[in-house]
């Protein structure tokens, strides 16, 4: 099945995102976010092709919030999670960091989880159990920093409290630090080894549910900032510090931790 959910994610971000790249302008949500003709077009499309591959509901993001908890509800957290543009701001200006993020969730968690960007043509995919993979090849960890001194950091800071976001960009404990703008791709570079450590404050759950699977799955480590278990809690938003490196996790955690105490 994740052969067909790659490849169905893949035929959808042809069909329907990189003919309107930098051809149409977003608009906003009530919350202030964009979306765009192409968000819309591609969570269509998804949505008949999920079904046929796992006939469950769908949960996406350009839904409401009443048809997102009733889709939710009624499958029982048994889903799929869809979004369709994760980066809508950097497609709509032609930066080539967006993707594609499809999970299907059983019993509250991810068990397949696909993420594809449709302007670099990269494929990243996980099966519970079953590895991560980056365009067909197995991702294999590779030796981390020793220490959080070295490494190279993805942030998002302006969603944390004001007082941490700047202790933490004060202190600069890490290296050095990127924001890229797209949440599910953040995930996978993670995993690939492109970025250390990883901080937001915000992810909804299509956001991390296919992306935190890719990671897991490539052996890296998660938690929020009050709970280890990352996937403890209600599952619609959480906040995330997540390290491609066991070892290098707990110094990372307990430094976000401290910070956002004001420790």
């Amino acid at each position: 099945m994740i052969a067909a959910l790659a490849a169905a994610v893949r035929e959808v971000a042809r069909a329907e995102i990189l003919p309107r790249a930098q051809r149409i302008r977003g608009e906003r949500k009530q919350d202030g976010s964009l979306f765009s003709e192409a968000d819309t077009a591609a969570q269509a499309a998804l949505i008949p092709r999920l079904r046929a591959l796992r006939d469950c509901p769908v949960i996406g993001e350009e839904m409401t919030r009443g048809e997102q908890t009733a889709a939710w509800s009624e499958g029982a957290g048994t889903a799929w999670c869809v979004d369709p543009i994760d980066g809508t701001t950097n497609f709509l200006q032609g930066i080539p960091y967006y993707a594609v993020s499809v999970a299907l969730i059983e019993g509250g968690r991810a068990t397949l989880g696909v993420v594809h960007n449709p302007a670099t043509g990269e494929t990243f995919q996980a099966a519970a159990g079953g590895g991560a993979f980056h365009d067909g090849a197995r991702i294999v960890p590779r030796p981390a920093p020793a220490r959080l001194a070295d490494a190279i950091a993805s942030l998002e800071l302006k969603r944390l409290p004001r007082d941490a976001a700047v202790r933490l960009a004060g202190s600069l404990p890490w290296y050095s630090y990127r924001n890229f703008g797209a949440a599910a791709l953040d995930w996978c570079w993670l995993a690939l080894g492109r970025f250390d450590v990883y901080l937001h404050a915000n992810h909804m759950l299509w956001d991390y549910a296919a992306g935190a699977l890719i990671l897991a799955e490539a052996g890296g480590a998660m938690a929020t900032f009050d709970q280890d278990d990352f996937l403890a809690g209600p599952p619609w938003a959480k906040s995330v510090i997540a390290s491609r490196d066991r070892a290098l996790f707990p110094e990372w955690c307990d430094c976000v931790r401290a910070q956002l105490r004001g420790a």
